[in-house]
């Protein structure tokens, strides 16, 4: 299996300012030192634009867990950019898409299929994505079954019960359709006997141990949770197949955010892992630190979405 994960990005310099006795001096001096320093770490400024930064989430587990998660990372990005930054938890992937323009959201952590969607019909641009505990920054597909179903290839998968995700998903719809593409089944839904959609990553491996389905697809980083949490899973269900490399759940905002804010947000979570205090949020929010992220990255995803034969501009992502 390949390696994951790219090195994590070295951390920024820290500024250091001179007290001096006039306010005509002190503004002098940190005029000077701006200019001379602008790789400075956290400054909050009230001249960023906006009092309140938006964020868009996807449903990618357990939305109470999520949440959790994501209001440390709120806050701090709070505190370091000097406004507030909020979180909006979305019922479905593909309705990161709708809501982005409708709720007016300065961005959102797209997955890595959302995000080619949102790249090509809303242009979002990237700023980062986490790096996990281990030190990736990526995840997996994968197909698995339990092992007492005697499913053990594509072949054994015809007339059986499969459990996707979402339309919107790479592990969770777009890898497994192109593994059977490559297999030479054109129609995977009418190969198998039923499918459906469970909605989030978790529920699509809860979905085959409970019996519900023969066969699921879901990111490796869930499927890797749940059986730390239970390792009973881990011995009750074989992987089957497994995807490339896909970017974990990447920030990109819009295209028309303003380009200090966005500069400073992408500032932040960069030198996070080289702050003490950063380093105690990224703790409670599970990751090391977070890593610059291009749309080069998504390569894989782009020649997925070519091989099943999807016009990103107009995909409807809707489950059907």
């Amino acid at each position: 299996m390949p390696q994951r994960g790219p090195a994590r990005a070295e951390a920024g310099m820290t500024r250091t300012r001179t007290m001096m006795a006039s306010a005509l001096l002190i503004a002098a001096a940190l005029t000077a030192s701006a200019c001379d320093q602008p790789a400075e770490k956290h400054v909050p400024r009230k001249t960023l634009g906006q009092q309140e930064l938006l964020l868009g989430l996807i449903p990618d587990q357990n939305i109470f867990l999520q949440r959790e998660r994501y209001q440390v990372l709120g806050a701090y990005l709070s505190k370091k950019l000097g406004l507030t930054v909020n979180f909006t938890s979305l019922s479905r992937y593909g309705n990161i898409i709708e809501h982005f323009s409708s709720e007016k959201m300065d961005g959102a952590f797209f997955g890595s299929f959302t995000y080619c969607l949102a790249r090509k019909q809303l242009g979002v641009e990237l700023i980062a994505r986490p790096v996990n505990p281990d030190g990736t920054s990526t995840y997996y597909g994968y197909i698995f079954a339990r092992r007492s179903s005697g499913i053990r290839d594509f072949a054994d998968m015809k007339g059986k019960r499969f459990a996707f995700v979402e339309q919107a998903t790479t592990a969770g719809y777009l890898f497994p359709i192109s593994y059977f593409r490559e297999h030479g089944i054109s129609d995977p839904r009418s190969y198998l006997g039923q499918s459906f959609f469970t909605g989030s990553h978790d529920a699509a491996v809860h979905a085959v141990m409970r019996g519900e389905a023969d066969i699921g697809a879901a990111k490796n980083t869930s499927y890797d949770r749940l059986v730390q949490e239970d390792p009973r899973m881990g011995k009750d269900i074989s992987i089957i197949a497994a995807s490339e490399p896909v970017p974990q759940n990447s920030l990109a905002v819009r295209k028309d955010l303003d380009p200090e804010l966005k500069a400073a947000v992408s500032r932040v979570l960069l030198e996070m892992d080289s702050d003490p205090e950063g380093i105690e949020a990224l703790k409670k929010f599970g990751a090391r630190g977070f890593v610059a992220t291009t749309d080069s990255d998504y390569a894989y995803v782009y020649a997925l979405a070519v091989q099943v034969g999807i016009d990103l501009k107009v995909y409807n992502y809707r489950n059907r």
